[in-house]
């Protein structure tokens, strides 16, 4: 039995998919803000502060294998409801908090891993949505775009102390475009589509980010917003990606000759 602790976007319904065909016994703590995973069976519609409830429920279906999938949203803590268990952990909740999306998921880890639960990969059950180093499109990155990457990468270390930073996008001048909390469509929705200007995306890992529970995703909806803001190329680090709507997105790349770069 594997406790799958599910957020938004379509990986979700894949690592689903791929429990059923296996006939893998499961079931759902839906941590989405709608219960949008009401209508599966075994789903449980839990808050993040309820932590008595969701370690009895553990115990209960003798769970000691988890995995965390789609994007989870931090929710406002002042709204947060709790239970006894949930008080006596408050405190490092309220301090991971402070520190961002991936400090949250972190602490939640280490109280699992306190009460012998194990977190396993989110991939762990599709590795196929993770691509390995190469070029998948037709359109390759030229040598300007190649220094331009590498010089990106460098801004995004930099950058990367902010923990909510997992994506940049990186202009033809240096000129960079930092992702907020507001997330990755945001950003790339808040810059002009100038054609002259040659502007890259890349995703990568959260420096405090565990690898387990939150992998940078990206789809075909990622491919149109790049194409409606005229972006060149999409870098993305090897295996520590989820690439939903493969064959679909590396088509619509190669009709709008986008590169997808996987370092």
């Amino acid at each position: 039995m594997i406790g799958l602790f599910l957020g938004g976007t379509d990986f979700p319904k894949l690592i689903l998919e791929k429990l059923k065909k296996k006939n893998i016994e499961y079931f759902i703590i839906d941590l989405t803000k709608k219960n949008l995973f009401k209508s599966y069976k075994n789903s449980y519609f839990i808050s993040i502060g309820k932590f008595g409830r969701i370690l009895k429920l553990l115990k209960d279906k003798k769970c000691k294998q988890v995995l965390f999938a789609g994007k989870i949203e931090k929710p406002n803590i002042v709204n947060l409801k709790f239970d006894i268990k949930g008080l006596y952990y408050m405190p490092r909740i309220i301090k991971a908090f402070k520190l961002g999306d991936a400090a949250i998921l972190k602490e939640l880890i280490i109280i699992l891993a306190e009460n012998n639960i194990k977190v396993i990969k989110s991939n762990f059950f599709n590795p196929e949505l993770s691509l390995n180093k190469g070029i998948y499109t037709k359109t390759k990155p030229n040598k300007k775009a190649l220094y331009q990457i590498k010089s990106g990468i460098k801004s995004f270390q930099k950058l990367n102390a902010y923990d909510h930073t997992q994506a940049i996008i990186v202009n033809h001048n240096g000129s960079i475009f930092k992702e907020t909390s507001k997330g990755t469509k945001k950003m790339i929705e808040s810059i002009n589509n100038n054609k002259n200007d040659y502007k890259i995306l890349i995703k990568f890992p959260k420096k405090k980010q565990d690898l387990r529970a939150d992998l940078p995703t990206i789809g075909l909806d990622t491919l149109k917003d790049c194409k409606k803001a005229n972006l060149k190329g999409i870098v993305l680090k090897r295996n520590q990606n989820i690439f939903l709507d493969q064959k679909k997105s590396i088509a619509f790349a190669n009709k709008n000759n986008i590169f997808i770069y996987v370092l």
